[in-house]
């Protein structure tokens, strides 16, 4: 057990999965968080007797959350629940074709094939390519710290070299999935989940059909209490094993002596600790707090690509739907048109891809009775200085329009809450640089495997997690960045 003192730059939930991680190991930790309230990007929005999750609304591998209670001797249940999806996600086409994505795979094989048309064959072989992915890299990249050759100088970075081609960095996203399946919609269904990590299926290299596997393998989940219960039940036990959480504590700097990290400035005051770990967005952490160290700063990876943003619009809604459930997509005519207008032109796309998700549906208080709250989110480019004002108008009025006619109804009468968020409030609220949510993109043949590293090369005592540094932004790689931090240690 370890007698040294550990701060943490935010909140956010990488930041006290490491707080809770280290105080198991004995460190005496201090979170410092900007904010009010812990959290970071997975926040709550309260209004009008509504309550939305504002942030990340899909819960996948919680095994990563019970194995935080597990390491300081709890009983997860006691203090986390949360349930297995029967449905994964409702899907609406342009055409009016209407995909239920079912957890049971013959379920989901017997859908595609009676709305799609695809044989379970097409099914299955896209299935195995991403778990013979998955079973490559997880040991390498996503468990571990990733060292560049280094990593394949083990027992399975050799079996992953080896495999390389398996890895199927040589071709796209869509590319790779147009050689699965005939049907352009299957494409469109399986080019979406490159939007779970920020980044555009037409250039990013078809080693992401990894994503899809964590869903189809391993499941999806909710939260009984909604996704914020993940921060509150991880707040309350890292208090519970001594973390003292600092709010409304905005990091001034990181302190430096030599090139060793001794601490950091707050308020004017100097905070000294044997460990500083940094849970905000990269760019900010080098542009911020060690903004007086130029030279130590890593450039190419502060110039890279960001990833896409979000617009969302948080509606509280005077009707149910029994139509729709709990995650529901209603895809654009043209998925090729929407990406080029995020990455290409940096605006938003007339007929936007649409993302609807209604936690009222399995937690009734979350809306007045007979009303349902809807968190309605559009991929959109990273702030980059676009008239926001303008986009945010069209892309309403274009959204109501789509989601009217797919569902026969007006929705726009409907509304009688409404909170909107941004790029730039996300930039403003999270401090993730021009708002992108996942740091930088993995729109490149090997960007996935150039994010920063967890430890810093040149600042002694100086450690990164969460979404912008490596294995990446979600929740789950979230939580394995605190654990390799903590292992490093």
């Amino acid at each position: 057990m370890s007698s040294k003192k550990a701060i943490i730059i935010g909140a956010g939930i990488a930041g006290i999965a490491t707080a809770i991680r280290l105080a198991v190991k004995g460190y005496t930790v201090d979170v410092f968080e900007a904010s009010a309230t812990p959290g970071g990007k997975l926040a709550e929005i309260k209004k009008d007797n509504f309550r939305f999750d504002a942030g990340p609304s899909l819960l996948t591998l919680p095994q990563y959350i019970d194995e935080l209670f597990e390491l300081a001797g709890k009983e997860a249940s006691a203090y986390f629940q949360y349930q297995k999806l029967d449905v994964t996600c409702k899907y609406f086409y342009e055409d009016g074709t209407k995909l239920t994505a079912y957890a049971d795979r013959d379920k989901f094989e017997k859908e595609i094939t009676t709305h799609i048309g695809e044989p379970a064959e097409a099914l299955e072989k896209q299935m195995a390519n991403s778990a013979q992915i998955y079973e490559l890299t997880n040991p390498v990249f996503l468990q571990r710290a990733f060292l560049g050759l280094k990593s394949f100088f083990t027992k399975e970075g050799f079996k992953a070299l080896l495999n390389l081609k398996k890895l199927d960095t040589g071709r796209t996203m869509h590319q790779a999935n147009q050689s699965f399946f005939k049907d352009e919609r299957m494409v469109q269904y399986y080019d979406r989940y490159a939007t779970y990590n920020g980044s555009n299926p037409y250039t990013a290299p078809a080693t992401l059909n990894v994503i899809p596997h964590l869903e189809q393998e391993f499941g999806a989940y909710f939260p009984k209490e909604g996704m914020y219960s993940i921060i509150t039940s991880l707040v309350n036990l890292a208090v519970m094993l001594g973390v003292n959480f600092n709010y409304n504590s905005p990091v001034d700097e990181i302190v430096l002596k030599g090139k060793t990290a001794t601490g950091i400035k707050v308020k004017g005051e100097v905070i000294n600790a044997d460990v500083v770990v940094s849970n905000m967005d990269i760019w900010f952490t080098y542009n911020k707090l060690l903004s007086g160290y130029p030279k130590l700063q890593p450039e190419k990876i502060l110039a890279q690509e960001r990833s896409s943003s979000a617009l969302v619009f948080y509606w509280g809604i005077n009707k149910k739907f029994a139509k729709l459930d709990l995650h529901n997509i209603f895809f654009s005519a043209d998925y090729k048109a929407e990406f080029d207008h995020i990455w290409q032109q940096k605006t938003i796309y007339h007929d936007p891809t649409v993302y609807l998700n209604i936690t009222s549906k399995l937690k009734p208080k979350d809306a007045p009775p007979e009303c349902e709250n809807w968190f309605v989110m559009i991929n959109v480019p990273a702030n980059t200085g676009q008239d926001w004002d303008n986009l945010i108008a069209d892309a309403r009025k274009n959204i109501l329009a789509k989601l009217s006619s797919l569902l026969n109804e007006n929705i726009s009468k409907l509304i009688i809450s409404e909170t909107v968020l941004d790029p730039r409030g996300i930039e403003s609220k999270t401090l993730s640089y021009q708002g992108s949510i996942y740091g930088t993109s993995s729109n490149g043949k090997y960007a996935a495997f150039m994010r920063h590293a967890n430890q810093s090369s040149k600042i002694k005592n100086l450690y990164f997690v969460g979404g912008s540094v490596h294995p990446g932004g979600g929740i789950p790689l979230c939580l394995l960045s605190a654990k390799i931090v903590s292992e490093s240690l």
